[in-house]
């Protein structure tokens, strides 16, 4: 399947598996829409890629309603129509529970999960009046550990959620001819990992974030008629018995 001419809304662009995404999809010809808090950060990633005639970029935080209502209104005022929606953008937070800043689990809800949800409703009549479209969310390998990994049970809880979200909205919309695809990344060399690297020990291990691009391609590129609804992408070399996240780790500003 081409995505040449294909609009693509891809949330936490700016940066690791986002930017690694937006760099793949240009190269294959989409015409993408770019959304972070930073416009500058963006509009420097625009001016490195490939085919960045065909990108819009659109400061949005997503933990507003109102910028997730204004991105997808000026996207269809741009180009008319979206076909595909990839929600990105992540933060992270981990702390023993009791210990957890209120408002660092606001953040992580509002972030990791309300964006996904809230941007899905916003478009999925548009695509269900064209009965096309793909919605892909960037969710997390912690969905597959039991119980949640220690100091991220906020984070992993949430990101339950949204898998269980995301296979009920697969049901839902399928017969309108829209996919929904979720994607679980292992531990990928992005700003969301901190200081991971050092805390390992073993840089070898950490996924780059092209690899997620490339399921994040595969899924996109099959026939009208095929949905991966899962794909997960695990670290192969991933030390289970170590520590590989810090104790405390407060995740870094987009």
């Amino acid at each position: 399947m081409s995505l040449k001419g294909k609009v693509c809304i891809i949330t936490g662009a700016s940066g690791g598996i986002g930017k690694a995404v937006v760099e793949k999809l240009a190269g294959e010809g989409a015409t993408l829409v770019l959304a972070a808090r930073r416009l500058e950060v963006l509009e420097d990633l625009k001016a490195k890629v490939k085919g960045k005639e065909n990108i819009l970029c659109v400061q949005c935080d997503v933990t507003k309603q109102k910028d997730l209502e204004s991105l997808i209104n000026t996207t269809l005022l741009e180009y008319k129509k979206i076909d595909v929606v990839i929600n990105g953008a992540g933060v992270s937070s981990q702390h023993p529970f009791w210990e957890q800043p209120l408002e660092d689990i606001e953040k992580v809800m509002y972030t990791n999960y309300f964006s996904y949800v809230m941007l899905a409703r916003l478009v999925v009549n548009h695509m269900k009046d064209r009965k096309c479209g793909h919605i892909i969310n960037i969710t997390s390998g912690s969905v597959m550990v039991e119980p949640p990994p220690r100091n991220f049970l906020v984070y992993t809880s949430l990101k339950v959620g949204l898998r269980a979200f995301a296979k009920g909205l697969f049901w839902e919309m399928r017969d309108f001819g829209i996919k929904v695809t979720s994607i679980f990344p292992g531990v990928t060399d992005t700003p969301l990992t901190g200081k991971l690297k050092d805390v390992s020990g073993e840089a070898g291990r950490l996924m780059e974030p092209e690899t997620i691009a490339d399921a994040i391609l595969f899924a996109l590129k099959q026939p009208a008629n095929a949905c991966p609804l899962e794909l997960a992408v695990i670290n192969q070399t991933t030390p289970w018995t170590k520590p590989v996240i810090p104790f405390k780790q407060k995740h870094p500003e987009k």
